[in-house]
Formats: C-alpha cells, sequence, structure tokens
C-alpha cells in the first residue's frame, strides 16, 4: 500500500482537557487522520522535537506554562514549514491577551464548544483531506 509519506503523519493534538481531546481525536480518526496526543504544550514541544506531523491543532491555554503562543513560534523557529498547518482551539477569544495572540500569529482558530463539521471544515482547509490507503495515487 504504497501512500505519500505525509499521509502517514499524525496531526499532533496538545488539549489538556481529556472530553475535548476525545472528540477531536475521534473527529478526526472518523475522517481518516492519525492522531498524536500531548496534554500539554510542553508535552507537544517534547514530542514536535522527536517526531514529524501532518499539522498541529493546539488548545491555546495548556498547564505547564507553554501556550498555544509558544508552541506556535517554537514552531516558526524550528518547522516553518508546519506553520501553515496549525490550528488553535480556544475558549477564550473574550480575554484581550488572546485576541491579540491570535491577530498577530494569523493561525486560524475555533472557539469551544464547537462541532464536528466546524472542526473538520477548517481541519480539511488547512490540512487538506487525507489519502486513503486504497486510493492511493
Amino acid at each position: 500500500m504504497p501512500a505519500p509519506a505525509t499521509a502517514k503523519l499524525p496531526v499532533l493534538v496538545i488539549e489538556d482537557e481529556p472530553a475535548v481531546m476525545a472528540f477531536i481525536r475521534t473527529a478526526l480518526e472518523k475522517h481518516g487522520y492519525k492522531v498524536a496526543e500531548a496534554s500539554s504544550g510542553t508535552e507537544g514541544l517534547a514530542m514536535l522535537r522527536g517526531n514529524r506531523y501532518h499539522g498541529i491543532i493546539s488548545d491555546m491555554r495548556t498547564p505547564g506554562g507553554v501556550s498555544g503562543a509558544d508552541v506556535h513560534a517554537w514552531v516558526q523557529a524550528n518547522h516553518p514549514e508546519l506553520r501553515s498547518k496549525m490550528l488553535f482551539t480556544t475558549g477564550d477569544t473574550a480575554n484581550e491577551e488572546t485576541a491579540a495572540i491570535l491577530k498577530s500569529t494569523g493561525v486560524p482558530y475555533i472557539e469551544k464548544p464547537f462541532r464536528v463539521n466546524q472542526l473538520m471544515a477548517l481541519v480539511h482547509s488547512i490540512l487538506g483531506k487525507p489519502q486513503m490507503a486504497e486510493g492511493t495515487r
């Protein structure tokens, strides 16, 4: 089953809320994406240092002192090819600091709570649709 390497790369999801992580993981997997999970920005950065990913979905605020903005800054410096393959999730757009970060990074975002179709429309526009193993070209 030869497929392009990027089709086999997982999407890194950085989310500290187990229910939200499960929701995102299930939605992505049902649409053909592989998923790698990190429960904090710190864990996400450690995973980014040692692995390759198709894209990144990161909560803006996670425990441990590393935010979604910090992940974005690291990606910009170390894996610029992933800059256009990021999506932020947030429940905090009313916060002026969060709004300023979202505007300055230019990274698309989705506000919590969101629906599967909203999430997948954004994911498909950012990452494209995954190529299924049996439909390779």
